[in-house]
């Protein structure tokens, strides 16, 4: 079924393939970092691994929990108020919650071994979270007559765009120190740059 059978509007049906592109990114900068950090530590590289385990941590404070904290403020609420998604969004919730600890867990891993080991958890979580995000949750706010998909895209938008990036899915403060190469050329400021048709440029 196409994304335009599913959407209730063509500005929805945008939204909808603008939301799992920025879903498809945030999941595929995690994956490259976790897998130079598994490289690193296999090539028992000590000092680079620590430097791409600063740097993961940093992208996880700047784009990871602020984009969870601002879907549970602009699209969890609308989509818990229909009766068939509510034990489905208080389960993403939890995920939520659980991304955060291994967030933390990554954060205070006291070795580049153990920061693998909770990278590696934080990817796979991630990865089956988004895939409910992208083939349950906005499938179902972008079929229904009453909802935007595109405004709600939007709010969440926004408000990523004026969040400070050290705030996480759950006012988590984290640190954008010791990020490593890659940081200088991926600096991420929690928009869309207008991706998902939110009209959200900034």
């Amino acid at each position: 079924m196409s994304v335009l059978t599913l959407a209730s509007d063509p500005q929805d049906a945008t939204a909808l393939e603008g939301a799992e592109a920025h879903h498809a990114r945030l999941a595929g900068e995690l994956a490259g970092r976790v897998k130079i950090l598994l490289t690193a530590v296999d090539r028992r590289e000590s000092s680079a691994a620590e430097k791409i385990h600063a740097g993961l941590v940093a992208f996880c404070d700047r784009s990871l929990l602020p984009h969870a904290a601002a879907e549970e403020a602009a699209l969890y609420p609308v989509a818990h108020g229909m009766p068939e998604a509510r034990l489905l969004i208080e389960s993403l919730i939890g995920e939520h919650h659980c991304l955060t600890a291994l967030v933390e867990a990554l954060r205070a891993a006291p070795d580049p071994a153990g920061a693998a080991a909770d990278a590696r958890a934080l990817q796979v979580l991630f990865e089956e979270h988004v895939a409910k995000e992208n083939g349950l949750v906005l499938p179902l706010l972008a079929m229904a007559p009453e909802v935007s998909l595109a405004e709600l895209l939007a709010d969440m938008h926004h408000r990523l765009a004026n969040d400070t990036p050290a705030k996480g899915a759950h006012g988590t403060q984290g640190t954008e120190e010791g990020q490593d190469v890659q940081e200088e050329r991926t600096e991420e400021t929690g928009g869309c740059d207008g991706a998902c048709g939110c009209g959200g440029a900034e």
